[in-house]
Parts: structure tokens; C-alpha cells; sequence
């Protein structure tokens, strides 16, 4: 019986939905060291991880995160808060020094980068997100534990700093054969810089082929990409789900012939390694992909997927493994194989877990 009351690690977000992978991910390494987590974020609370307390509330507008940036460091009366919104980390580091809590900060993506690749981001108007990102970063090192997704992301000189990287959890997943006609399937956030355009007209010029799209669609993007799926050429052939929980995300997956990460060259994706390449290969989905460094570098080295310069040149693979599809069984096995060497069972959400049970006694 615990000796106080109230959450163990609260998890703060003023920017992600409760259904957020690595929200569920983390939640679930928690929750396996026995850990009482709450998360408070945007959707639908239904979305959240199963067994952790969770409150949700629409997305609204600018001056609405603004107030629950503000706002949600105070609700939280956890031990341990984890933020993982830049703008969230100077609150976040007063009110957890006032109350003598311990801090962490999760910084899973290059901001700067991700900044320039966002047109209303660049000039005068974007100006203080563009402080508020460098702010964010040197107060990320300060915290008790400064967690990064890949370990070329700043801070470097944080006090303790551990890389937890996007890797897969079994768990989500639901590895599955082919089934049915032939279907290709990307799980995660859509904009055209992420290939959403890119995958689409790949669909029209691979008839027989559908396209299940598993994410949030960039507002920008929406009536763009609505009035293109309903098209002749396209009409009932590619279909949006939404942001999903990961695993309902992956049992749409499920019979899927392949998998699509046909992210463009932008500042804030060359050197980014996708999470989702990974769990495709996990999950035995060949990937076709674009030549982004490091997803070619996995996927040559796997030989689970094709790389491809083009439209016409995914296309041409699409309609090539519809007409022989013992290539992509062999891809198939090939990723299956690499996954089980490559992936271990225990995750750095596991190791995450371990290190913020380490905050709670003290050690750290």
C-alpha cells in the first residue's frame, strides 16, 4: 500500500493528443514498474493509455495552449512530471523547483529544424516561437532527467541525459500475413513534406492497389487531399482513419501487403530516423521509401523494402510486386529476420522507466 497519495510520474502535454505513440509507449514502461501515471493532454480521454488517469480536452486555438502551458504544470500533483512540448519546459522547470519535484523533459524532436520547415514559422511572425524553442532547450538541459529521441538532438550538455529512441513495442504491434487484394498502409502524422501527396498519386498510377492512411492530417492538407481522394482515379481507393491509439493504428495494418516512408528532404527529416520504418519492418510490412540517409541505411541493410527516387518509380514497384508477389514475400522475411536480431525485447522506454524510478527513491 503506498504510504502517499496521488500519481507517481504525471505526463503534461499542451500540444500532443492522449493517443500519441510515445505517450503510450511511455505510459506502459511506467505502468510495468508498477508506477501510478496521469496524462494530461489533448482528444478524445478514450484515446489515452489504458490504466493511467487521463485528461483530455480539445485542441482549440493559439491563446488556448497558451493557458493550459501555463496552466497544466500546476494541475499535475504527480512526483515526477514529464513534459514533452518545448513551450511546457520554463513553467514546467519553475513550478517543479517550487514544489521540490523532479523534472523531466522529453525532447523528441529537432525544434529548430522542424521550425524551418513550417512557412509560418520563418520571418518576424515566427520569431518567438523561434526564442521560444532556444529558450526550451538550454532550461531542457537543467532538468533532473533531459530525455532525447535520437542522439544527434540538443541539449548535449545536459546534466543527465539519456536517448530514448522511437523503438517499437511489441505489444502494439500485430504482425500479420498478406491478405486480400493488394493494400499498402502508413501509420503517423500526414503533410505533404511527410510524402502525403507523394503516396497518393503513387495510388492512382498503381491500379488495383488501396491505400489505408493511419494519422492526423495537417490542416493546411485537409481540402487538398479530400477533394483528390474523391476523384475517379481514386474514389474508395485510399481511406482515412484518423489519429489511432498505436495499437488499433497497427491492427489496421494488419494484412496489409506493404508499408509507405516517402518523407522529402526537408531540414527537419534528413537526418531523422522514422520510428514507423522500424515498426514496419517489426511487423514483416516491406517498406517502399524514399532515399533519406538513414532510412536507406536500414533498409539496405535489412533488405525489407525498396528505395525509390519517384512517383512513377513507387508506381512502377506497386504494380511489380501486384504482378509478382513472391518478391514481396521475400521482403517479408527479410525484415521479419532483421526485426528479431536488431530489435531487442527490452525497449529504451523500459530503460527510461528505470531511470525515472531512480528519481522517485532518489538515487538520482
Amino acid at each position: 500500500m503506498r504510504s502517499t497519495p496521488g500519481p507517481d510520474v504525471g505526463i503534461i502535454t499542451s500540444g500532443h493528443d492522449v493517443a500519441d505513440a510515445r505517450l503510450h509507449k511511455i505510459t506502459a514502461a511506467l505502468q510495468k514498474r508498477g508506477l501510478n501515471v496521469e496524462l494530461w493532454g489533448l482528444g478524445d480521454p478514450a484515446g489515452g493509455p489504458a490504466g493511467a488517469s487521463v485528461h483530455a480536452r480539445n485542441r482549440g486555438s493559439l491563446v488556448r495552449r497558451l493557458a493550459r502551458t501555463a496552466v497544466l504544470p500546476w494541475r499535475t500533483s504527480a512526483k515526477v512530471v514529464v513534459t514533452v512540448d518545448p513551450d511546457m519546459i520554463p513553467i514546467t522547470r519553475l513550478v517543479t523547483a517550487l514544489r521540490r519535484r523532479k523534472m523531466v523533459a522529453d525532447v523528441h524532436e529537432d525544434y529548430g529544424r522542424l521550425l524551418r520547415d513550417r512557412a509560418w514559422a520563418r520571418g518576424p511572425v515566427g520569431l518567438p516561437a523561434r526564442l521560444m524553442v532556444a529558450l526550451s532547450t538550454r532550461l531542457a538541459a537543467g532538468a533532473d532527467l533531459t530525455v532525447v529521441a535520437d542522439s544527434h538532438l540538443s541539449p548535449h550538455q545536459a546534466k543527465h541525459r539519456m536517448v530514448v529512441t522511437n523503438q517499437p513495442v511489441a505489444a502494439f504491434l500485430a504482425p500479420s500475413p498478406p491478405a486480400g487484394e493488394p493494400r499498402v498502409v502508413y501509420v503517423g502524422d500526414l503533410r505533404a513534406s511527410r510524402g502525403l501527396f507523394d503516396m497518393v498519386e503513387t495510388i492512382a498510377a498503381a491500379p488495383g492497389w488501396s491505400l489505408d492512411l493511419v494519422g492526423p492530417v495537417a490542416s493546411s492538407d485537409r481540402d487538398r487531399l479530400e477533394a483528390r481522394i474523391e476523384q475517379s482515379d481514386l474514389a474508395g481507393r485510399v481511406r482515412l482513419h484518423g489519429r489511432q491509439p498505436p495499437a488499433d493504428a497497427w491492427r489496421i495494418a494488419q494484412g496489409a501487403w506493404a508499408s509507405l516512408a516517402m518523407l522529402h528532404p526537408t531540414p527537419a527529416f534528413l537526418e531523422a530516423m522514422p520510428s514507423k520504418v522500424y515498426e514496419y519492418l517489426a511487423s514483416g510490412l516491406p517498406v517502399l521509401s524514399t532515399r533519406l540517409p538513414r532510412q536507406t541505411k536500414v533498409i539496405e541493410e535489412s533488405g525489407g523494402g525498396v528505395l525509390v527516387d519517384s512517383v512513377p518509380e513507387a508506381a512502377e514497384t506497386l504494380r511489380r510486386w501486384s504482378a509478382d508477389p513472391g518478391e514481396l514475400e521475400k521482403l517479408r522475411d527479410h525484415a521479419l529476420q532483421w526485426a528479431a536480431v536488431h530489435l531487442p525485447a527490452t525497449t529504451p522506454y523500459d530503460e527510461l522507466a528505470e531511470a525515472i524510478l531512480a528519481l522517485l527513491k532518489g538515487r538520482v
